[in-house]
């Protein structure tokens, strides 16, 4: 299988206040950090030792290596 750790996402706002929540690696996955997002802006992250999932609120596309998703859709 291969390693996620350190794979990059983009994530692009369609709307204000488009929430990218970072969740733990670990026995007890917690939040651990928050960011929004505005109409327009961009962030790119990665997968972390400490960032096991990251969970998008808003209408926002994101893309992988995978692919691309619409929250929308």
């Amino acid at each position: 299988m291969e390693s996620t750790q350190g794979e990059y996402f983009v994530v692009k706002a369609k709307d204000n206040g488009v929430q990218v929540i970072g969740l733990t690696r670990g026995l007890d996955t917690k939040f651990h950090h928050t960011e929004k997002l505005d109409k327009g802006e961009v962030m790119i992250a990665q997968f972390t030792d400490h960032t096991s999932a990251v969970k998008i609120r808003g209408k926002a596309i994101v893309m992988t290596k995978y692919g691309t998703l619409d929250t929308e859709e």
